[in-house]
Formats: structure tokens, sequence, C-alpha cells
């Protein structure tokens, strides 16, 4: 790049992060002509344009990507010592030009209108409220854990390969489109990623890859979160950015799929953060009600938390800082912490619901 491009580039990364600023104030105007204007014509293109081919695209381009850094900065790194501020332009104008795709491709859904406000849901609730709705999860939980053929001290088996799990998945988002039409998930495109073990020392479950479209999913997983994460991943797809609120669209995809193993992960799912809310409330609540849970749904918490502290590493503690700080930086006010978001609208959804 010229010198004159390569200042307006840098020039224009600031410019970025102000006008996103502004634009954090007007998530309707983000909503009506983005989120649910341009971004679906392009979210379909991109899974039309890979969603066919059998391996993840965005592993091989971040590879791409990592390579010519690497080797940019081999060739290059001699110029922070002669020319500096030329070295530092050159770095400023890629990541601007990065930065802009990014929020073309996708970013601009952290700023679209919350979900509680799509859905007219509340956002605070007793703690009343709270059990009551753990109490309906557990009752729910602890029937399909029967329905399904397993003792109350078994955990269940997911009886499926994870192909065949990524093609169920597509069920339940048909059915959620008729009560929502935001939710229409066609085509498919998600994938098991190539940098699994990566994915697994940093701690992450999976990614969506915003430049390619694809909905990655950590194969090492094999409880009874795949199913649930593979439904995150499709909620991301669909332009839904927010961590809090993708688990929450991967609950509603989990209940609304016609295979009742798949909807006993998406009820466990939810079951957990509710008591886990519940423990971080009232620890007398919590010890009562833990003791009405089948011991086989609890032993299927214990096999999650145990695969993640077989992998636990000092990395994993940098890398959730560093997303904790993306989140913040992307209109994510608690960062990882806003998560709980997810008990909020659970509670409030289904309180008129039966389960």
């Amino acid at each position: 790049m010229r010198k004159n491009t390569k200042l307006i580039l840098a020039i224009l990364l600031p410019l970025q992060v102000i006008l996103l600023h502004i634009l954090k104030n007007f998530p309707q105007f983000v909503e009506t002509y983005y989120s649910l204007g341009f971004f679906p014509f392009i979210s379909k293109l991109s899974r039309y344009l890979f969603g066919w081919i059998p391996f993840s695209i965005g592993d091989v381009f971040y590879l791409l990507m990592t390579i010519i850094a690497i080797r940019w900065l081999y060739k290059n790194v001699r110029r922070l010592t002669k020319e500096p501020l030329h070295f530092f332009l050159d770095i400023v104008a890629t990541l601007s030009i990065v930065y802009f795709v990014f929020n073309l491709l996708w970013g601009l859904n952290y700023y679209r209108v919350p979900l509680h406000k799509s859905l007219v849901l509340k956002t605070d609730y007793t703690n009343e409220q709270l059990i009551k709705t753990t109490e309906r999860l557990i009752a729910k939980s602890n029937e399909m854990h029967r329905m399904l053929g397993f003792a109350d001290s078994l955990k269940v088996e997911i009886p499926y390969t994870q192909k065949e799990i990524f093609d169920k998945s597509v069920n339940g988002y048909q059915n959620l489109e008729k009560e929502y039409p935001s939710l229409a998930y066609a085509p498919k495109s998600i994938k098991k990623s190539g940098w699994s073990l990566g994915l697994t020392y940093m701690g992450y479950s999976g990614y969506y890859n915003p430049f390619s479209g694809e909905a990655q999913v950590n194969n090492l997983i094999k409880t009874y979160k795949f199913p649930v994460v593979a439904c995150h991943e499709q909620a991301h797809q669909l332009g839904y950015a927010a961590e809090n609120e993708a688990n929450f669209i991967a609950t509603l995809a989990t209940l609304n799929n016609e295979d009742p193993v798949i909807q006993y992960t998406g009820y466990i799912f939810a079951l957990r953060y509710c008591i886990n809310e519940i423990a971080r409330r009232d620890m007398d609540a919590y010890n009562e009600i833990i003791t009405t849970v089948n011991p086989g749904i609890l032993a299927s918490y214990k096999e999650m938390r145990d695969f993640w502290a077989s992998y636990q590493n000092p990395f994993e503690t940098f890398s959730k800082l560093f997303w904790d700080q993306f989140l913040k930086a992307n209109n994510q006010s608690q960062g990882i912490m806003s998560y709980s978001y997810m008990v909020a609208l659970v509670v409030n959804h289904f309180e008129d619901k039966e389960f």
C-alpha cells in the first residue's frame, strides 16, 4: 500500500471506533437495517458458499493469516528500529481493514436490540420465581432422563455421531421458525473445528467465524453439551452475537427439537444455569434443591467439569481475560459475567409456559 493510503486507513481505525460508540445508542436502527436487513443476506451467502465443504474454511483462513503475519514480521522486524513510524502504520492500517470487514460481516450485531426487548421479557426476577422455574426444570429433566431408559443413577449417553447431531440440530430451528421467523436457519454450515485441541486448552466449546460464516464446534467435547454448543453457534450465524442470547436461543432450539435426546440436553443445560444461580444467591436453598436432581444428571455435569479440568492451563486464564475484554469492547458491558443474563431469559420466558 502507498504511504498516503496507509495513513488514511490508520486514521479510519479510531474513526470507526467512535462511529460504533455512537451507533450503540441506536439499536433499533442496527436491528432494522443490519441485523434483520443486510446481515441475513450476507450470512446465507456465506453458508451457501462454504457450507457444503466438508472441512472448515475458517480454520484454513486463520492458519493462512497467521503464517502471513509471522512472515511479514520476520521480513520487517528490522524496520522497528530503522523506521518505527512506518512499521506501526502498516500494522494499524491492516487492523483498520480487518476491523471494518469484521463489523461489516458480523460485528454490528453486538449493537442490535437486546433479545429481552425483542421478546418483551423482563430482566429481573425474584428468588421465588427462580426456585419455581428450577423445580419445574428438575421435574422435567428427571422425567426425560427416565423416559430415555436410563436409571436415575446413570448419566444419559448420547447415541449419535457428531455429524448426526449437526443434522438433527436444524430441526429445532425449523420448529422455532413458525413462532419466530428471524430464527429461520437454512442452509446449514456447521463443522467440527480442526483446532479443537487448541480451543480446549483455551477453554472454548466452539466459535463462530465471522469471515467465513461457519459455525465451529470443538469435537473433543463428547458430553451432553455437544448438541447445545451446535445450536449456540448456529444462533451466532443468525446474528445473535451476545453469548447469553446465543445460549438462550440454543436452549429454545434444543427444547423444540423433535428428538427426545436433543431435548434432554437442552433441559439439563438450562437447569445447570438455574441451579448455579441459586447457589450464588442462597446456598441453603441450593443444598436442598440439588438433592432432588437425578444423580445421573449430576454425573453428566461432573463429566463436563472433569473434561475441562483435565485441560486446565495458565493460557486459559489469559484467553478468558482477552475474551472478557473483547466482549466489553463490543457493547457487552459485563463481559463474560453477562452469561448470567441467560437465567433471566429462561425464568421470564418459561414462567407462563408448559415444559
